[in-house]
């Protein structure tokens, strides 16, 4: 497996454990009955527990193209040390995202977001150029 798709699954594995968490934040601002209910009447959560479910949010967003462009890559037979180093910075930048968005530290989470762009960037640009 190359270095870009172990980085992709386990981006998926961190997608998957970011619903227990703030679900689990959530579960102590509602209880357990509203969250085990259907929630139409649930509010949202708010604090840690809603800054952590907007960050799994935008990490869905984002891990749909970068998932993309690393599969397109590796279905081209293009593994680089652009497109290797891209998705270093993919996960490192959205590792951080999410911990300064669960801090509610917001400066630095802009930036990591446009960071991720980069790293996704730099995979897509060796699929044409590369």
């Amino acid at each position: 497996m190359t270095p870009e798709l172990s980085i992709l699954a386990a981006l998926a594995v961190i997608t998957l454990i970011l619903p227990v968490v703030y679900s689990a934040l959530f579960s102590k601002q509602v209880g357990q009955a509203v969250l085990s209910s259907n929630r139409e009447n649930a509010p949202e959560p708010t604090g840690a527990a809603g800054r952590l479910k907007r960050a799994h949010a935008n990490l869905i967003e984002n891990l749909v193209p970068f998932a993309a462009v690393v599969l397109v890559a590796h279905a081209a037979g293009v593994s680089n040390t652009i497109t290797i180093a891209g998705a270093w910075i993919f996960l490192a930048a959205r590792l951080t995202h999410i911990a300064v968005y669960f801090a509610g530290i917001t400066g630095i989470r802009t930036v990591a977001y446009f960071v991720s762009l980069l790293g996704s960037f730099m995979i897509a640009s060796q699929i044409w150029l590369g």
